[in-house]
């Protein structure tokens, strides 16, 4: 059960997020700190292949999973199976070394026959399940199955599961010409997991076959401690959803997870969710690029026949896909995370490192480390490759970049006699995250600086915004050259135009610059600046009045509502302890909403709690902050604790953030209100 509600047939039975164990929550967990680097977790010792599997999946699984897409839905079928193999071929990805053609459930009857064998479901595969692998091996693809190590697979249908049937079913799969195993969680009947996972390792080697062992566990008993010997990945957390909180939780979760990764044996945060459009590009971009720097699994779960162009313009960066596939088999280790600005650095078998500059934060941030940092040795210059641009540079040590909200800039840094034939890596910044009101100057500080150890020519800045701004440099906006280490900064005096309602909004800052050979590059990174509009003196509701940002564990944020985790308006009255209020807040930890007070504001007063729709579970913590002051907490609150008045002093903020936590126990089932939300402004 990842949430509240269960809206897809596959999440019966299951828990998510909050299911992963005491023990990874304890080592920051879901809930890694965005001011510190997570705890490193001990170092393991490696494990051995998995017995009779030894060879197997030397680096991570590629391939394709039809469950994001499709679930139980009609649409997964004989045809469409065909289809992706199809495009996997005509679209280069079997190229780019995807190779598994993978099924999840519903592919068989609800009953086994006669004779205790599992029957593939006549409607959607009407020539059976060995013509489709059969199919699959004619493209010069693998193919892949899945089952429940339980009675019952995970969908509320309940297909057969493979407890007690292991030996007979495995054979099943080998004598299908099944190359790849998924097996899931649900309905295990509390027999322990490193005995219902061992079973199937032996009736899997039993067959002669070679199959890749995929351990769906969840992360419930720690299989990154023990899986290493039964099968070849293992995974580390519950389901992925299609949504920036579910993926960005899960990635970090597993990022703490780093030294039990090795050839042959994978941490495993689920599958892609590349295209399905739940994610903004550049959040799928962050998406593809940290679960390649993590070593992990690459295993689509987008319907191709019907995915947009960028999905394959994502799926197919053989540069990013080379970081993953690296043989040394290091899953990346966290550097920094201060403020949300991640630093991931994995180490490459040629000695290299890719380095990813990760921005967690809902603003465009820059992002700093340096060379020594990610593990490079001493050297006097380093080629800097940006793996989505598929451009060189190069830098003296440091290793800088503006990164837009939810983005990651991928570079690979190596030590290089040769770095002075590119051209130096040049660092673009502003102080953006300025707050302004519509009709006001705000002043705006650029920097541009040399990283490299040649000069940058000819250096040129624009900073533009959206139609009927005014923004006016202050100061020089050229330099014949930048010298190394050199900065050219300028002033901009940038106004908002009246009626802009409030926001963060992006300028963009672009750079021109000509390098040593003649070469002339363009460097554009965005630079946000934050509108506010003033509240209504005297008090009143902030609910009526729009936010400056807000960010949501499940769904957006509600106003005037329940949480309902899909679209806006999904939810139900807000209702505490029985009492309903018609004004507030409804969200879903982990939760964050900021709202413009301009300095003219005292108190900011709530009612807040567990919604009565989470029955008798889930946890949470309200905060409010005051700029960077906590001016009001609660504590832990439970569905057991009434509506608890909360009211925070707030005299001269220019902004307060209504924060809500998961209390350090997973997001399941945590919908809180911040119910009769108030504010007293002059």
């Amino acid at each position: 059960m990842r949430h509240l509600a269960l809206r897809t047939p596959r999440v019966t039975g299951r828990r998510a997020l909050g299911a992963i164990t005491a023990g990874l929550i304890a080592a920051g967990g879901l809930g890694v700190s965005a001011h510190a680097a997570p705890a490193a977790a001990p170092a393991p010792a490696p494990a051995p292949a998995a017995v009779g599997q030894e060879g197997l999946a030397l680096t991570p699984p590629m391939g394709f999973n039809n469950w994001n897409s499709t679930h139980c839905r009609a649409e997964f079928n004989e045809s469409m199976v065909k289809g992706i193999a199809d495009l996997f071929v005509e679209r280069g990805l079997k190229d780019a070394g995807y190779e598994y053609v993978n099924l999840d459930d519903c592919w068989a009857l609800p009953e086994r026959d006669a004779d205790g064998q599992l029957v593939p479901d006549p409607e959607r595969f009407p020539n059976g399940i060995k013509a489709v692998a059969d199919y699959v091996h004619s493209k010069g693809l693998k193919f892949g199955i899945y089952t429940s190590a339980g009675t019952k697979t995970c969908s509320s249908i309940g297909f057969p599961g493979a407890l007690g049937h292991e030996y007979s079913d495995a054979r099943q799969f080998a004598d299908w010409g099944v190359d790849y195993l998924k097996y899931d969680n649900c309905n295990n009947q509390g027999v322990d997991a490193k005995q219902r996972y061992t079973t199937m390792r032996d009736a899997l080697a039993a067959t002669g076959r070679p199959i890749v062992y995929s351990i769906c566990e969840w992360g419930q008993n720690k299989p990154w401690e023990w899986a290493g010997d039964l099968g070849q990945l293992w995974r580390t957390t519950g389901d992925i959803s299609d949504s920036w909180s579910s993926m960005s939780s899960i990635m970090k979760a597993n990022l703490e997870l780093a030294p039990y990764a090795r050839p042959g044996g994978w941490n495993d945060p689920d599958m892609l969710e590349v295209g399905n459009g739940g994610m903004t590009d550049t959040e799928y971009r962050t998406h593809f690029s940290m679960w390649s720097v993590m070593a992990a699994p690459l295993l689509i779960g987008t319907d191709l026949r019907s995915a947009p162009e960028s999905a394959f313009e994502i799926l197919t960066n053989d540069e990013v896909i080379a970081v993953d596939q690296d043989p040394l088999g290091k899953q990346g280790e966290v550097v920094s995370s201060e403020d949300g600005r991640w630093v991931v650095s994995k180490e490459m078998a040629d000695g290299s490192r890719a380095v990813a500059l990760f921005n967690e934060g809902s603003r465009a941030q820059r992002i700093e480390t340096t060379a020594h940092a990610v593990g490079l040795p001493e050297a006097r210059g380093y080629t800097m490759r940006d793996l989505w641009k598929h451009a060189d540079t190069h830098t003296t040590g440091t290793i800088a970049a503006t990164v837009p909200a939810h983005g990651t800039v991928l570079v690979r840094v190596k030590a290089d006699r040769k770095w002075a034939q590119h051209p130096p890596a040049v660092d673009v910044s502003a102080d953006g995250g300025t707050v302004t009101e519509a009709g006001r100057t705000e002043r705006i500080t650029s920097e541009v600086t040399d990283l490299g150890g040649t000069a940058a020519h000819s250096v040129s800045v624009a900073l533009t915004g959206p139609d009927g701004w005014r923004i006016a440099p202050g100061s020089a906006t050229s330099a014949r050259a930048l010298k190394p280490g050199g900065t050219l900064a300028t002033d901009w005096d940038v106004t908002v135009p009246a009626g802009t309602s409030a926001g963060d909004r992006d300028l963009t800052l672009t750079v021109r610059y000509r390098t040593p050979s003649g070469a002339r590059l363009t460097t554009a990174v965005p630079v946000t600046v934050r509108v506010g509009v003033p509240l209504p003196a005297g008090e009143s509701a902030l609910s009526d009045a729009d936010p400056l940002s807000a960010s949501n564990g499940w769904g957006p944020v509600e106003r005037d509502r329940s949480v309902g985790e899909s679209g806006a308006g999904d939810g139900g009255p807000i209702t505490i302890g029985g009492q309903t209020f018609p004004k507030g807040l409804g969200v879903h930890a982990p939760s964050s909403v900021e709202y413009y007070l301009g300095g003219r504001c005292a108190t900011v007063t709530a009612r807040v709690g567990l919604d009565d729709e989470t029955g008798d579970r889930g946890s949470v913590a309200f905060e409010v902050w005051a700029d960077g002051t906590r001016a009001a907490s609660t504590g832990t609150v439970t569905h057991a604790d009434p509506a608890r008045a909360v009211s925070a002093d707030v005299s001269g903020a220019d902004v307060v953030r209504l924060v809500v936590t998961d209390a350090g126990d997973g997001k399941d089932y945590d919908h809180a209100d911040w119910a009769d939300l108030r504010v007293t402004c002059a």
